[in-house]
């Protein structure tokens, strides 16, 4: 029941955050946005660590995987995503970001010896045919031209990165790393680097102070980051990389749900289809034999 919870948290929250982003984009630089997310998350989480008397002590070594962890997942992961959707629209990128079910298996293997099930290939093949479907229009009007080439290795270079975050987390939820304390320096070390890539760069560090970008950084620092990844890299933990990335083809579902709702997204034939295919895929891949533990 821990893990359902956890799941559906990591799903409904990480589908929401796209109408937050949506209000980030405009007047800051992305990567300016980013900083202030992660940034924000780091400095409350470490405040949270501070209230509750979790020990702040680690190792060198500790360190540098925390580290690893936060250019991995809370920097350059997220920064190549904001730099393929300029030339990519963001529905080919949710596409693209749900192979990461695929390197998540094969880095799993390679990494951490988790053996490779015949039902969790199926289910992905099933989840990735269901997005295709979602998302046909947007992919259909893609083509090579306009650095369309450049937008899938940016694409699928993010992807391979967030998978080795998930296996480097996993790897310290084995170490007996604790995922707040992790997550707390991750994001630091993560806002770190791209506060270094954001001046050798160039950009500007500006800010809005309007309403609807104060309140969606706020929500994506708390919700987006703080609640959504904890619950995302417990998840890992507990279930592995393989079975807890399987929430990444369905977040794009629940973004799309949510729009329908607020900006008047059509569903069809195919979509409805493709949410199916999507829910199925999951359904296959996290279910229990018979007389399995839960």
């Amino acid at each position: 029941m821990k893990n359902i919870s956890l799941y559906i948290i990591t799903v409904l929250v990480w589908g929401s955050t796209w109408i937050g982003i949506k209000y980030q984009l405009g007047s800051v630089e992305p990567i300016v946005s980013v900083i202030y997310r992660f940034g924000l998350a780091a400095i409350l989480l470490v405040l949270f660590c501070k209230l509750k008397g979790l020990s702040l002590k680690f190792t060198v070594k500790e360190h540098l995987f925390m580290a690893l962890l936060g250019m991995f997942l809370f920097s350059l992961n997220y920064w190549l995503v904001y730099l393929a959707e300029i030339h990519l629209t963001s529905g080919l990128v949710a596409v693209l970001f749900s192979s990461i079910v695929f390197f998540n298996m094969a880095l799993g293997t390679i990494f951490l010896g988790s053996p490779l099930e015949k039902k969790l290939i199926i289910g992905a093949l099933s989840g990735i045919a269901g997005l295709l479907l979602i998302f046909m229009p947007e992919i259909k009007s893609f083509h090579l031209a306009d650095k369309g080439v450049l937008g899938l290795v940016l694409g699928f270079s993010s992807v391979l990165l967030a998978s080795f975050g998930n296996i480097i987390s996993a790897r310290n939820t084995k170490k007996n790393i604790p995922v707040i304390q992790a997550n707390a320096f991750g994001m630091g070390y993560g806002t770190l680097v791209l506060i270094l890539i954001a001046l050798c760069l160039g950009k500007e560090f500006t800010f809005s102070f309007s309403l609807p970008y104060v309140s969606s950084l706020v929500f994506l620092s708390v919700f987006g980051s703080i609640i959504a990844f904890g619950c995302y890299l417990t998840l890992i933990g507990s279930i592995g990389p393989d079975k807890a990335s399987y929430a990444i083809m369905v977040v794009p579902v629940v973004a799309l749900i949510i729009s329908s709702f607020v900006e008047g997204y059509v569903w069809n034939f195919f979509s409805i289809a493709g949410l199916f295919l999507v829910l199925g895929g999951n359904f296959l891949a996290l279910r229990k034999k018979p007389g399995s533990p839960a």
